[in-house]
C-alpha cells in the first residue's frame, strides 16, 4: 500500500540525509584507503631497505606488522567496494520494531551497514539479526535471536523502498513482503541474461533457508522458479557476514555448467562479496582422471541419449545405478585382501623378505587406502635404513609397486571388474574395450573409474572448504555424493534440485529426502512449492506436463495465455520464428528458442541466421550473448528468458519418458510460452 504524501515527502528527506551521508563517507573512505596505500609502501621501503642491520627477530615482526597493515587495508578496501556498490539504491526497505522494554528502533535496511561520525547505526546490513523480523514476520508479535539471546517485542511497520539510478520514486507499507506490490512489481520485470539478487524481496521460507544456522546440512527440494539457486548464493553471503574468519575461498560451488557458473557470477558481488569458487564436476574428473585425453561432459552424456545414439541403455543404467556402487566395493575389497608381495625388497645390503612387506600392507596399514599404504611403507624404509633421508624414497616407492602382485594400472583394474564374478553385468573382453580403450572417457565410465583410483590411493581431501553447495541436485547419483562427501570431509553442504527437473534418464530419485542417508551429519530436508518466475498460464500449462497440482505462482496478474503452433512446413516455420522471435525482442530483452538437443539447435539457426541476430548455445561452456539465444533443453537448466519458444522437429518429438525434458524446457520461460507443434 502507497503512504500518504505527507509521509511520503518525510521520507523524501530521510533518503536526502542518508544518501548524502553515504557520498561523505565513500569520499572520507577513499581519501582513508589512499593514505593506507601510501602508508603501508612508505613503511614496506624503511624495514626492508637495509635487511643486512635486522636479525631474525626484527624480520618476523616486520613481517607481522606488515600482514596486520594489508589486513586493514583490505578491510577499508572491501567496505569502499560495498558503499559504493550500494550508492544507486542505498536501502530497499524499513522496519520499526518496540523491544519489551519499550524502546523504539526505526531500522534501514541496505546491503551493507552504515554508520554516523558518531558511531549509530544508520543503515544494518540485510544479514544483521535484527533485519530478519522484515523476512520472518507481518506487523504484530515478533522475535529475533541475536549473539545477546533472544529478542522480543512488536513490530510496528513494514516499509518497502523503489529508489531507481539515485531517485525515491515509490514507497510502500505492507503488513507481510510475500505478495506485497514491491514483489509484484519486481517479478513483471525483464530478464536481464544474468541472474539478480532478491534481497528486497526474500520471501519467509527462503529467509528460513538462507539463515539456517541448526544444520550441517540443508537438503532442498524446489520446483522450477522457486529460487533455489539464488537462495544458494544469498545462504553464501550470509555466511561470509556471519562467521567472521570465513572468505569467498573457503566455499565451493558445483554448479550444473559453466554456462550456468557464467549466469550467476553478478549476485555475489551485487551483494557486497566477492565471488566463490565454482566447478562442475566433470571439471573436478578431469583433474583426477589422467589416464585419458578428455572427460565427456554431464550435457554430452545427456545428449546421446536423447539423440538415440546410444544403444545398450541396460547398461548404462546399471554403471549409473546404485548396485553397482556394492558390486565396485566388493570388488575392491578383493583386490585388497589378495594383494601380497611376490618377492623380497633388495637394495644393497637391505633384504627385506617379501612376507613381511605383505604383513605390512595387510596389516599394519590396513586402515589406508592401498597405494597409500605403499607411501607410507617406503618412508619407513627411508627412515629404518637410510637415517631418514628421502632422497630413496621415490625409487623406494618404485620397487616396492613392482613387487607386487597388482599394478597400478586403473584402466587394466576398471576393465578386470567388467571381467569379474563381481559384475552384475558382466561383458566380453571386446565389449570392454569400445568403453575403456578410447581417448574420452564417456562420462558414466569417468565416475566409476574415478571412484575406483579414489578408493584404492585416496581421494584429494581439501580442507581449506569449509562449505560446499550442490546445484541440479538430481542430477547427481548416489555415487556423486559419496565421492564429494570423501574429499570435503568436514565441509557443511547446501544440495538444492527439483526431481520434477531430472533430465538423466539413467538416474532417479523418488525424493531428495532420501539423499539423507548418505551424510553422518544429521540434515534438515525442506520443500519449496511457490514459483516466482513464471506467469500463471505458464505455471498451469508446465504443471500438466507432469501432472503436478502442488505448485502455485506467486504471480497475481494475468498475462499472455500459452500460445500453439501447428507448423506445416519449413518455410511456415521460418515465417513463424521470424515473426515470433521479432515481436517478442521488441518486447522484452530475453528470448530463447529451445530445442530438444543440438542437432535442432543448429537446424534452426541455420533458418533464421540470416533474419535475427541469433546466439547460438551448443555447449555447457559457451557464454550467452546479445540476441535470440538458441539452445538445446539439456542446457538450459538454471536459466530463464522473458519468453520462451519451444521447438522440436515431428520425427523427434519429446516421448513419454521424456517429459521431464519438456518440463524443463517450458518453465525456462517467465512471461510468455510459444510452443511449436
Amino acid at each position: 500500500m502507497r503512504i500518504s504524501d505527507n509521509e511520503f515527502e518525510k521520507e523524501k528527506l530521510i533518503y536526502k540525509k542518508i544518501n548524502k551521508l553515504l557520498n561523505d563517507t565513500i569520499e572520507d573512505l577513499k581519501t582513508s584507503v589512499n593514505i593506507k596505500e601510501e602508508e603501508n609502501k612508505e613503511f614496506k621501503n624503511l624495514v626492508f631497505s637495509n635487511p643486512s642491520e635486522m636479525d631474525n627477530a626484527d624480520i618476523v615482526s616486520s613481517k607481522i606488522i606488515i600482514e596486520s597493515k594489508e589486513n586493514e587495508l583490505l578491510n577499508k578496501q572491501e567496505y569502499y567496494r560495498k558503499l559504493v556498490n550500494s550508492i544507486n539504491k542505498p536501502y530497499f526497505a524499513s522496519i520499526i520494531f518496540e523491544d519489551e522494554d519499550k524502546e523504539i528502533m526505526n531500522i534501514y535496511i541496505s546491503i551493507t551497514y552504515l554508520k554516523d561520525k558518531n558511531q549509530n547505526n544508520i543503515l544494518y546490513d540485510w544479514r544483521a539479526p535484527i533485519c530478519s523480523l522484515f523476512y520472518d514476520y507481518e506487523t504484530g508479535h515478533a522475535s529475533y535471536e541475536a549473539p545477546g539471546g533472544i529478542f522480543e517485542g512488536e513490530l510496528k511497520r513494514k516499509r518497502q523502498y523503489k529508489i531507481v539510478d539515485k531517485k525515491l520514486i515509490g514507497v510502500f507499507d505492507n503488513s507481510t513482503n510475500i505478495e506485497d506490490d514491491v514483489l509484484q512489481d519486481v517479478l513483471l520485470e525483464d530478464s536481464t541474461g544474468s541472474m539478480k539478487n532478491i534481497v528486497n524481496t526474500i520471501a519467509t521460507e527462503q529467509n528460513k533457508i538462507i539463515r539456517n544456522d541448526e544444520y550441517r546440512n540443508l537438503i532442498v527440494q524446489g520446483i522450477a522458479g522457486s529460487g533455489k539457486s539464488t537462495i544458494a548464493l544469498h545462504r553464501i553471503a550470509y555466511l561470509l557476514y556471519k562467521e567472521k574468519n570465513l572468505t569467498s575461498d573457503n566455499i565451493l560451488i558445483f554448479s550444473p555448467t559453466n554456462l550456468f557458473s557464467d549466469y550467476i557470477k553478478d549476485v555475489l558481488p551485487s551483494l557486497g562479496e566477492e565471488n566463490t569458487k565454482a566447478t562442475t564436476f566433470t571439471q573436478y574428473l578431469e583433474s583426477f582422471i589422467n589416464e585419458y585425453e578428455s572427460i565427456e561432459s554431464f550435457t554430452a552424456f545427456i545428449a546421446r541419449y536423447y539423440r538415440y545414439e546410444d544403444n545398450n541403455i541396460e547398461l548404462i543404467k546399471y554403471k549409473q545405478s546404485d548396485l553397482i556402487i556394492d558390486d565396485l566395493n566388493n570388488y575392491l575389497i578383493d583386490i585388497v585382501n589378495n594383494t601380497h608381495f611376490e618377492d623380497n625388497f633388495k637394495d644393497l645390503l637391505i633384504n627385506i623378505d617379501k612376507d613381511e612387506l605383505t604383513e605390512m600392507i595387510q596389516d599394519k596399514y590396513s586402515k589406508l587406502p592401498l597405494f597409500e599404504r605403499i607411501d607410507n611403507m617406503a618412508e619407513k624404509i627411508c627412515d629404518k635404513y637410510y637415517k631418514g633421508k628421502t632422497t630413496k624414497l621415490n625409487s623406494n616407492k618404485s620397487k616396492l609397486l613392482k613387487l607386487l602382485n597388482i599394478k597400478q594400472d586403473y584402466k587394466q583394474i576398471y576393465k578386470d571388474f567388467w571381467l569379474s564374478d563381481y559384475c552384475a553385468y558382466p561383458l566380453t573382453l571386446k565389449e570392454t574395450d569400445k568403453f575403456i580403450n578410447k581417448k574420452e572417457l564417456n562420462y558414466e565410465d569417468a565416475l566409476l573409474l574415478a571412484y575406483l583410483k579414489g578408493s584404492l590411493e585416496g581421494f584429494i581431501y581439501d580442507a581449506s572448504i569449509r562449505y560446499i553447495v550442490i546445484d541440479e541436485a538430481q542430477d547427481y547419483n548416489k555415487l556423486q555424493y559419496i565421492i564429494i562427501n570423501r574429499i570435503f570431509k568436514r565441509a557443511n553442504i547446501t544440495i538444492l534440485g527439483d526431481i520434477n527437473q531430472n533430465i538423466n534418464p539413467y538416474y532417479q530419485y523418488t525424493s531428495l529426502k532420501d539423499l539423507e542417508n548418505i551424510f553422518e551429519d544429521e540434515s534438515l530436508y525442506i520443500e519449496l512449492n511457490k514459483t516466482y518466475r513464471s506467469s500463471p498460464e505458464i505455471v498451469d500449462y508446465t504443471n500438466k506436463i507432469l501432472g503436478l497440482n502442488h505448485i502455485n505462482a506467486v504471480r497475481d496478474t494475468t498475462e499472455n495465455e500459452v500460445k500453439r503452433f501447428r507448423i506445416k512446413d519449413i518455410d511456415d516455420l521460418k515465417n513463424h520464428l521470424i515473426k515470433d522471435t521479432t515481436d517478442l525482442n521488441v518486447k522484452y530483452k530475453t528470448t530463447a528458442i529451445i530445442c530438444k538437443d543440438y542437432i535442432e539447435s543448429k537446424k534452426i539457426y541455420e533458418i533464421i541466421k540470416d533474419y535475427i541476430e541469433v546466439n547460438l548455445v551448443l555447449e555447457e561452456s559457451d557464454k550467452i550473448k546479445e540476441g535470440t539465444k538458441i539452445i538445446p533443453a539439456y542446457i538450459s537448466k538454471g536459466l530463464e528468458f522473458d519468453g520462451v519458444i519451444i521447438y522440436n522437429d515431428r520425427a523427434n518429438t519429446y516421448r513419454l519418458n521424456e517429459k521431464n525434458l519438456l518440463y524443463v524446457a517450458a518453465t525456462r520461460a517467465q512471461h510468455e510460452l510459444y510452443v511449436y507443434n
